[in-house]
């Protein structure tokens, strides 16, 4: 009995600690490596970052999201990170490496000139869906329940342009990047950039 006590003293509080660090995961964040160059200069190749799964989802907040289903050519579990431009109802356009949201021009102030210029293209909602074969092509706004989205750099990036809109059920949750890594301009330009 005495033997049976002492092993339970130590399971018990394993066990305890096992439940909370599922929970924190599968309700409160995850951990997420970013893959590839879409979202440089702010974050890089291999960077890890946090997923909070319970931060809601604003205008030029960077997600993480289940790609497969969203993106053809994305295989199972794979997430991609990218930044949000459009909420359901918003009409987005880009022209002359300005996007516009609802006819507003948004601060990109978190990339530089030749990066939202470069690969960005002329474009709106209905354009795209037209010539990339998505969507219906006859309202140009995003879809209730979804999000446009594109990667920082954008001539690279493999984003809502090509393959549509993100479900926000596919949504892991809101990339914020820990004080510890990276430079204080390109974590503010992943956390503080939202509005």
């Amino acid at each position: 009995m005495k033997a049976f006590k002492e092993i339970m003293s130590w399971i018990v509080p394993i066990v305890i600690g096992l439940a909370i660090a599922f929970a924190i995961k599968s309700f409160v964040f995850t951990r997420v490596r970013v893959d590839g160059p879409s979202m440089q200069p702010n974050l890089q190749n291999n960077e890890k970052v946090f997923a909070w799964k319970m931060s809601k989802v604003k205008h030029l907040s960077v997600i993480v999201f289940d790609a497969h289903g969203e993106d053809p050519s994305a295989k199972t579990h794979t997430n991609y990170v990218k930044r949000v431009i459009g909420l359901p109802g918003d009409t987005v356009s880009s022209k002359n490496g300005y996007i516009y949201v609802n006819n507003k021009k948004i601060d990109q102030s978190f990339i530089s000139k030749s990066e939202r210029t470069s690969g960005t293209g002329n474009w709106t909602l209905k354009s795209l869906e037209k010539t990339q074969g998505w969507g219906s092509g006859k309202t140009g706004v995003v879809p209730k329940g979804k999000y446009f989205v594109l990667g920082d750099h954008r001539s690279v990036s493999n984003d809502s342009r090509y393959w549509g809109f993100v479900d926000k059920d596919k949504v892991v949750g809101v990339v914020k990047v820990p004080f510890w890594t990276s430079t204080k301009t390109r974590r503010a330009n992943i956390n503080d950039m939202a509005y």
